[in-house]
């Protein structure tokens, strides 16, 4: 039998709980909150001080207009409730704001630098510069390469020439953006200061981040080597780490891209002079490989960098 002392405790606490909910209630926000739950008082008013809270919070969303200016505990999520069983659960929800910019974040995730401007992260079709009609040929290559690889089809990669500034590496990047929409791996590449970090990772104690880097380089399923022949040409530059590098992506036929301002001809004389001499069989190794791997294109444009 239950004792009497219980039974009026119970009954002070009820009385507690609808107090505090009816005050709460004058909260027209509040009101209209608990409402859209439609969930019954005897369980709304246990939770009313997190109630309030979960209110406070939604409103903050729904009048928000960016994420920098949330005014949550957590920023880019609302704390709400919902119904397990005959009780109330509390759990974080993200905005619209935090979807987006972590959809944004995984989309980038995909494109890997190394050594290039983070500008190429937000590379598109939909700001490259059309009024040249110059760069209508490559641009119609590259949206034609985007159709056929997501029908896997196997292709070439292209090797992009033209001048300072046209924007090649632009080009190539909004196309490989484009297709980490599908969740395509790719890398950009800036070759002279990619082969100085090699260097000093392979000097370094750590070997693997030498290993690591490379390796990733190597096997990714799209790769744009960007400004091939600005580089200081060694022996170990050209036959220990390009040559094996292009060697293992025309064995896998992993699409590979090039940028340059040399066409082949100067490029090949670019590789051949080391500390060694003139060593003209060794960079037409190199030259037979990127030809292999990729189209020629030449792209002759204004300076976009004016």
């Amino acid at each position: 039998m239950q004792k009497l002392s219980d039974s009026l405790k119970k009954n002070d606490l009820n009385t507690l709980l609808d107090e505090a909910y009816d005050e709460a209630l004058l909260d027209d926000k509040f009101k209209e909150f608990v409402v859209k739950l439609k969930i019954k008082r005897d369980i709304l008013k246990k939770y009313t001080s997190l109630l309030e809270e979960s209110s406070k919070e939604y409103y903050n969303c729904k009048n928000c207009h960016n994420i920098m200016e949330c005014a949550n505990k957590i920023t880019g999520y609302a704390k709400l409730p919902r119904l397990n069983g005959d009780s109330l659960e509390f759990y974080y929800k993200p905005c619209r704001y935090k979807k987006k910019l972590d959809a944004k974040e995984k989309l980038h995730s995909n494109t890997k630098l190394f050594n290039v401007p983070k500008e190429f992260k937000e590379a598109s079709f939909k700001n490259i510069y059309k009024t040249d009609k110059k760069r209508y040929s490559t641009i119609l290559w590259l949206t034609d390469f985007i159709k056929k690889y997501k029908r896997d089809v196997h292709q070439k990669g292209l090797y992009l020439c033209g001048n300072f500034g046209s924007g090649k590496t632009y080009l190539i990047a909004a196309m490989f953006n484009e297709l980490a929409k599908d969740g395509i791996n790719s890398a950009i590449v800036f070759w002279p200061e990619f082969l100085n970090s090699l260097k000093a990772s392979f000097n370094s104690d750590v070997k693997s981040e030498f290993k690591n880097k490379y390796n990733y380089v190597k096997k990714v399923p799209l790769l744009l080597i960007d400004d091939l022949g600005a580089e200081s040409v060694t022996p170990w530059s050209r036959d220990e780490i390009l040559c094996p590098l292009l060697q293992y992506r025309m064995d896998e036929k992993l699409p590979t891209f090039f940028t340059s301002n040399l066409n082949f001809e100067n490029l090949e004389n670019h590789l051949a002079i080391t500390s060694k001499g003139d060593e003209i069989i060794k960079a037409g190794r190199i030259i037979s490989r990127i030809k292999q791997l990729s189209e020629y294109q030449e792209l002759v444009s204004k300076n976009l960098r004016k």
